[in-house]
């Protein structure tokens, strides 16, 4: 005589499961928790996958080697760098053509307030780590890259450069306003 198969119980949560099956065989993902867009309340969150494999940022964070205040300062610095960037733009060609030459468009207020935060970061990292910080942001690099890059090849400069980068983001950090200077600290006080 078969055997009566018991159903589970319902769980709410595995039906608003939004992760995908079947991602590419060489993907990079991570789950992250995220705010759910079809959500009737707000705040509802729902975890989603994401692509780590040309983000070290993201990468880093997925693994647990950041904390969450350094992975927000490094995506503010990628904010204000994207916002601040005014390299070479492609031709519109809706716009009316006079002499080959185009007006260069006015620096909005919050290109202005990135430039200005940018500045600020590179005068608190200093030049080394500064130049870190934009090869790993901006550029994509990873650390093996840079110690090439720096003709340094030992793991005890893919070590450094690590180090000195999460340095680094802690700057970042306390410029952004994600943590604090110094961590209150809570006295014993007798009872």
């Amino acid at each position: 005589m078969p055997r009566v198969k018991r159903k589970k119980p319902h769980d709410p949560a595995r039906s608003h499961d939004r992760r995908s099956r079947d991602v590419p065989r060489h993907a990079d993902v991570a789950a992250m928790e995220v705010d759910n867009p079809l959500a009737m309340e707000p705040g509802e969150k729902i975890i989603a996958l994401r692509s780590i494999r040309n983000d070290p940022l993201g990468r880093l964070h997925s693994h647990r080697q950041i904390d969450e205040a350094q992975y927000q300062a490094g995506r503010a610095f990628q904010n204000d760098w994207e916002r601040a960037e005014r390299g070479p733009r492609a031709i519109d060609p809706t716009r009316e053509y006079v002499d080959g030459e185009q007006m260069r468009e006015p620096i909005t207020e919050g290109q202005r307030k990135a430039v200005l935060r940018l500045n600020r970061a590179e005068r608190e990292l200093g030049a080394d780590g500064s130049a870190l910080v934009h090869d790993i942001l901006v550029h994509g690099m990873s650390m093996e890259q840079i110690g090439e890059r720096r003709g340094l090849r030992a793991q005890r400069w893919k070590d450094y450069f690590s180090r000195r980068f999460r340095e680094c983001l802690d700057r970042l950090a306390l410029l952004y306003g994600f943590a604090n200077e110094h961590p209150a600290r809570v006295k014993n006080l007798p009872r």
